[in-house]
């Protein structure tokens, strides 16, 4: 929406003159069944600096029908504008504001958000602020430094519950009227409401219980794992609260499982919600459940971080984002009875190649970004905040000792409860408890953009690279920064592990050398190493210390394409695909060698989580970045490749469900197409595959992209599943039909209507886009071009960048789409937050022109 921006001088500017006590907040929801509006009213107290001074709240909303500053009435239609009301002519000490307003519900998961579910027809709502949306609600200084208690009263329909940050009270004539919160900032309150379903425990230490509940809609009620679920938070309580050395801050701990939810999760003070997808309807890997977990461990820890203390401004957003990261990994890593104990494996392959695919791009920024303002935050929400910064922490931890610095965090929570705080604070903390200088680790790490490269030197008195080691140095470099972004490259001090490897009498590959040390500057000499025998495989950053990209020496290159799967840790396997990974992505590897690399090796990978990422990588690689000459051939090899490991693996397990969603992304041939068929008919069968609804639509959705199936199978398999994951998954399979006119009407319902609600537009736009519809996409690239700019401007921030990243033409990888790109960006004069998310879109393309190129070469070499 236009002028709903609020910069970091008006926010500094208004702290200094305000200080904020309380809110009183009534909402009137008993019309939510039906109506698109609510009665919101909001009172306000807070303390003035200044006699005579003036300021502004901030409120979105259809309508505002009273004003009221210290007694006097003011005319809304004066001071109310765009988000902003005007507040003159204050006084010094207490001022009393009340607002009344007409609020809107959304259907976007931004403020209020409605939902309608399919199976019972009932209206299920919750709140969803971070960042600036709590004013959609109700009025308030929106900003992470303006603290208060919060009251709310909540009018519901006959039945319905309301949960909130308070304990949840007995209602009197459906009202329910909740005691004031501790001081919390405005993005973190929250309101959950509607006939939802409940599973009630407690968590006991120390003589203190902390009610636990889990909420979810009925129609989910059925798939609900509530003991899993607390099983994982009680854990989490337990291993943060003696590593924080603070008990939890909050009165009660609520999780509440809500649809349509944008995020993974929201860490709402005790009231945390999550992506209902997270109850999962049908069979899933291991690799969900703790991609799950790590989600339910992470909104955990923001409860101290973020919650408990908060950050001034969102320049520090990726203080928040990071520790809860990395504490969450570190949990499930270390935590007794976890079951995923090897959570930094997963980190290392998933995490922390989101965080150098964000760093190669021209948006790339330092992880303490420069917020200028709410525009400047909603798009920063990225692999650099969340991924980069928690690799950077646990290199911090590594640096100055994981005992010094929770010792640090212990401080820090202890002297900023229910405070805000800025990054020193938390570094004066750890240099108190570590005795280290940090500001020169600091400004190399945390001010700077950019990713390092290792390389091994490695000199031996064997002819051909075997034999003793006679000189052993690493180097590092610091390749120039994108186009575009700001910034100088800069050599990093790292601390970091070299690992030697070699065969056993079993042919595995295992760790026989570790050796840790700091690395700085362009060369950093080894001499420990001088005199050991040369290993099979020399492997750097080992047990991912810290974030750089890492490169083999050609002899141990040559080891790992031999031997990858034969690793006996997940660790060193994890980090030598994620090299493997990054060097296809930078066109030093062949797409087709990488498929080669990963043909050979997958079939002795043991982590699901590993082997799905690599699902998910092949398709990327073999759809964008190989030569398109050749992309049919690799498609068809990687197809069959997929199909054998489905009848191989073991029936029933994990890996055979993983087999049969990647074989069904590609599936191509008639003789394919038609196991699918008889896969979904059960016709055909895989012993031990149980076709159970998730799996039946990724078969019917493959099935509609290929023009097999049409409306009436889509509609007969949605009429199999009428809940609101089939209306999003019958979307998809509609959108992704290969008709002209079913990409016109796709495009309609996204473009020129308004109409969709977040989850379902995001439906269409993931069906729309098939990666082997290219000459039927091909029209579109002109239309987005022509609408993108309109569209940013008229909808609301979560539907717009949906729009504008995922209907951007990534599936022409021509010079044109540059071109045109280009032609856009310099005539459409976009914002800086559109500008960013189009130029992100575009270095896409140019990478996988550089890739293809790469693998066109391999080709002829």
């Amino acid at each position: 929406m236009p002028g709903t921006n609020l910069t970091r001088e008006e926010a500094q500017q208004r702290a200094k003159l305000l200080t904020v006590d309380s809110y009183e907040i009534e909402l009137d929801l008993s019309g939510a069944q039906e109506g698109d509006t609510f009665p919101s009213v909001t009172t306000v107290r807070f303390d003035v600096a200044e006699e005579g001074a003036e300021t502004f709240i901030d409120l979105v909303a259809p309508a505002v029908r009273e004003v009221t500053l210290n007694g006097d009435p003011l005319d809304p239609a004066e001071v109310f504008r765009d988000s902003r009301i005007a507040l003159p002519g204050l006084l010094q000490g207490r001022n009393v504001l009340r607002v009344a307003a007409d609020c809107a519900y959304t259907n976007t998961g931004e403020g209020l958000h409605k939902f309608v579910d399919p199976v019972d027809d009932q209206a299920y709502l919750y709140t969803q602020f971070e960042v600036p949306d709590a004013r959609r609600v109700f009025a308030s200084f929106e900003q992470p430094d303006l603290k208060a208690t919060f009251r709310f009263t909540v009018r519901a329909p006959e039945g319905w519950t309301v949960i909130s940050n308070s304990p949840t009270p007995e209602p009197r004539d459906n009202v329910w009227s909740f005691a004031p919160t501790p001081r919390i900032s405005t993005y973190i309150t929250a309101l959950i409401v509607g006939p939802y379903h409940s599973v009630h425990s407690v968590y006991e230490k120390d003589g203190r219980t902390v009610p636990l509940g889990i909420y979810c809609r009925p129609s989910l009620a059925e798939h609900l794992d509530s003991d899993a679920i607390f099983e994982v938070t009680r854990q989490g309580f337990d291993w943060f609260q003696e590593k924080f050395d603070y008990a939890y801050p909050f009165e009660k701990y609520d999780q509440l499982f809500v649809p349509e939810f944008n995020a993974g999760a929201m860490e709402n003070a005790g009231a945390v919600t999550i992506r209902d997808q997270y109850v999962f309807r049908s069979k899933v890997t291991d690799a969900a459940y703790e991609v799950r977990a790590e989600t339910i461990l992470h909104e955990l820890a923001h409860m101290w971080f973020g919650d408990l203390v908060t950050m001034e401004w969102w320049n520090d957003l990726w203080l928040n984002e990071s520790f809860a990261t990395y504490t969450s990994i570190a949990c499930q890593a270390a935590a007794p009875g976890s079951r995923w104990p090897h959570s930094w494996t997963t980190f290392a392959n998933s995490m922390k190649t989101w965080a150098y695919r964000q760093d190669q791009l021209p948006s790339t920024h330092p992880i303490m970004a420069d917020i200028r303002d709410l525009d400047d935050v909603l798009v920063n929400f990225d692999g650099i905040t969340y991924a980069k910064g928690a690799s950077v922490l646990k290199q911090l931890v590594a640096y100055v000792g994981e005992d010094e610095f929770f010792r640090g965090v212990q401080a820090y929570f202890k002297r900023h409860a229910f405070g805000n705080t800025r990054l020193s604070d938390l570094l004066g903390a750890l240099e108190e408890t570590s005795g280290r200088d940090l500001k020169t680790w600091s400004k190399a790490w945390l001010e700077t953009a950019g990713i390092n490269i290792l390389r091994p030197e490695i000199e031996t008195d064997g002819e051909d690279g075997t034999g003793t080691i006679t000189s052993f140095a690493i180097r590092q470099e610091a390749p120039a920064l994108p186009a575009g972004a700001k910034g100088e490259p800069t050599l990093r001090p790292h601390r970091i592990a070299v690992g030697f490897y070699d065969l056993d009498g079993e042919g595995r590959l295992v760790r026989v050398e570790r050796t840790e040390l700091d690395v700085d500057g362009e060369l950093t000499a080894v001499p420990q190493l001088v005199g050991k025998r040369r290993p099979a495989v020399v492997l750097l950053n080992d047990d991912d210390l810290s974030y750089a990209k890492v490169r083999l020496d050609e002899r141990s290159l040559a080891q790992v394409t031999e031997h990858l799967g034969d690793f006996a840790e997940s660790l060193p396997r994890a980090l030598c695909w994620a090299s493997a990974w990054d060097m296809t992505r930078d066109g030093e590897l062949a797409t087709r060698d990488y498929l080669s690399l990963v043909l050979s090796g997958i079939g002795k990978e043991s982590d699901i989580g590993v082997v799905q990422s690599l699902h998910r990588q092949v398709k990327l690689a073999v759809d964008l970045y190989a030569d398109p000459a050749a992309r049919e051939t690799l498609l068809a090899r990687w197809t069959e490749a997929a199909l054998t490991h489905l009848r191989t693996a073991e029936p029933g397990g994990d890996h055979q469900l993983a087999w049969a969603r990647a074989f069904a992304a590609t599936a191509r041939t008639p003789e394919q197409l038609d196991l699918l068929e008889g896969l979904l008919d059960g016709s055909r069968s895989v012993e031990g595959l149980a076709v159970d609804t998730e799996l039946r639509w990724a078969f019917v959705q493959r099935l509609a992209a290929v023009g097999r199936f049409g409306e009436e199978e889509i509609a007969a398999e949605y009429a199999r599943d009428k809940t609101a994951a089939g209306e999003r998954h019958a979307a998809t399979a509609r959108a992704a039909r290969p008709t002209p006119e079913a990409k016109a009407e796709a495009w309609a319902s996204v473009v020129e209507s308004d109409k969709l609600p977040n989850a379902v537009q995001e439906a269409v736009i993931s069906g729309f886009v098939q990666t082997d519809q290219r000459e039927l996409l091909a029209p579109y690239t002109e239309r987005y071009f022509e609408v993108l700019k309109g569209v940013w401007e008229s909808r609301s921030h979560e539907i717009a960048q949906q729009i504008a990243v995922g209907l951007y033409p990534s599936v022409q990888v021509t010079q044109d789409t540059l071109d045109r790109t280009d032609a856009w960006l310099a005539s459409a004069e976009p914002n800086a937050a559109l500008r960013r998310l189009v130029s992100e879109s575009r270095a896409g393309v140019e990478r996988a022109l550089r890739a293809q190129a790469a693998d066109a070469a391999a080709a002829s070499a």
